[in-house]
């Protein structure tokens, strides 16, 4: 029996797209609350699905694969820029392609504009006019607004025509911003990015026997299953260490392990193997909202996924990478060390390193030393900072790592930060091995 909550899901999915939709106009149609209804669309919001404009409402839009992330649609550069739709409203659900700006005489602007792009241009209604009959969009930068001409054309032709209070350039920068975080998201490899790879899950029900988990064993070589509900609710996992002891015809459920850790598909998969090493878990059920089972990730599968990623190469640049950006790793006495200069963008409002900073810089220091000891992934787990000086913009530092102690699953590491050969800072860091 489905929730109300999936219903309202399931029917904002079957929408086209562009359609306007309401809370209260849900709540109608369906025989719900308005209380349920306004929840399904956040959430409908939060998967993609629908997207909410100030002033216009929430309407149903295409939701976007991985691989396409970094695309924006009409209706997002709207919320971007703080904009008003002035008219084209049926349009909003298209995606960006391009954005131009039209710095230049309308000649030689026709050139750069097409099908599927967003011109950004001030109070120039002629240039409004053929960009629509171009078909690209119009943003007018200003906060001006468009002629009734302009605004029947966007209504004729379906393509929104937009005005935001901002300059031309501080609305290029915002849109370039959110295409750009779009790129560092696209990187994060998430649960589902796995998911993908595997096929349906192999399951048992809590009423089946053991000779049924046995015959398991035999056909697939797997030695844990998830136990599932005739709905497809998990409800527990069962391993052969579970069944020792027990006779071939005892039921699953008295062997199986109640409330099982489990994961949901847009969790990062750093998440997944820290639950994982956490817990002392192999196998790590992924599930809907429902709780209903999706598939299984396995602690190998997130090892080698990571390790994969981390040979990538990257597009957009995390605060990580730039904080290690312009250091150079250098050998003293056989051990890497990060040696490097203090940069504007390092500092904090006072002009000292700042602390986000410096962690970040010891605790890459700590994994390039694990990697002489083949300890290609950990997770830290305590990190003690002693600032024992501020240290200056441009300022020339060195970061030297020493383990403490190197255990098969743990280990810690001294870490000291100096300047001309004196101590500045200290670290004490404990790490946690993610092994296969």
């Amino acid at each position: 029996m489905t929730t109300k909550h999936e219903q309202i899901l399931a029917y904002i999915e079957q929408l086209e797209i562009g359609h306007k939709i309401s809370v209260r106009q849900i709540a109608k149609t369906l025989g719900v609350s308005d209380g349920t209804a306004y929840r399904a669309i956040k959430d409908a919001e939060t998967r993609g699905i629908v997207n909410t404009i100030e002033r216009v409402g929430t309407v149903r839009i295409e939701k976007k694969q991985r691989s396409e992330i970094e695309k924006i649609t009409f209706a997002e550069v709207v919320n971007i820029v703080d904009g008003t739709v002035l008219g084209g409203k049926e349009g909003l659900h298209k995606t960006l392609t391009k954005f131009v700006i039209g710095a230049m005489k309308l000649e030689a602007l026709l050139r750069y504009v097409g099908p599927g792009n967003l011109l950004i241009v001030g109070n120039r209604d002629r240039v409004h006019q053929v960009s629509l009959e171009y078909g690209a969009a119009v943003l007018i930068t200003g906060g001006f607004d468009a002629t009734e001409e302009v605004k029947q054309m966007a209504d004729f032709y379906q393509l929104p025509v937009i005005s935001s209070s901002y300059d031309t350039f501080t609305v290029a920068s915002l849109i370039n911003r959110a295409i750009y975080d779009r790129l560092i998201k696209k990187e994060i490899l998430l649960v589902e990015d796995l998911l993908a790879t595997h096929g349906q899950p192999i399951t048992l029900e809590p009423m089946d026997s053991v000779d049924k988990f046995h015959q398991l064993v035999r056909e697939t070589s797997h030695s844990k299953f998830p136990v599932v509900e005739e709905t497809g609710r998990i409800v527990g996992m069962v391993t052969a260490k579970d069944v020792i002891g027990l006779s071939a015809s005892d039921r699953i459920e008295k062997a199986m392990t109640r409330s099982p850790v489990y994961v949901h598909p847009h969790t990062s998969l750093a998440a997944a193997a820290h639950e994982m090493v956490w817990e002392g878990i192999e196998l790590l059920p992924v599930v809907d909202e429902q709780k209903r089972l999706l598939g299984i990730v396995s602690r190998q599968d997130v090892i080698e996924s990571l390790q994969t990623m981390q040979k990538q190469p990257q597009v957009g640049e995390t605060v990580h990478e730039l904080s290690t950006r312009g250091f150079q790793e250098v050998l003293k006495e056989g051990t890497p060390v990060l040696r490097g200069k203090i940069s504007p963008q390092m500092t904090d409002s006072l002009g000292i390193l700042s602390t986000g900073v410096l962690t970040t810089l010891m605790t890459e220091t700590c994994l390039r030393l694990l990697r002489k000891y083949h300890r290609e992934d950990l997770v830290i787990q305590n990190f003690t900072l002693y600032t024992l000086k501020p240290v200056q913009l441009e300022t020339m530092i060195e970061i030297v790592p020493k383990i403490l102690e190197l255990g098969r699953n743990q280990a810690k590491l001294d870490v000291e930060v100096l300047t001309d050969q004196q101590v500045v800072g200290k670290a004490l860091i404990t790490a946690q091995m993610i092994e296969k």
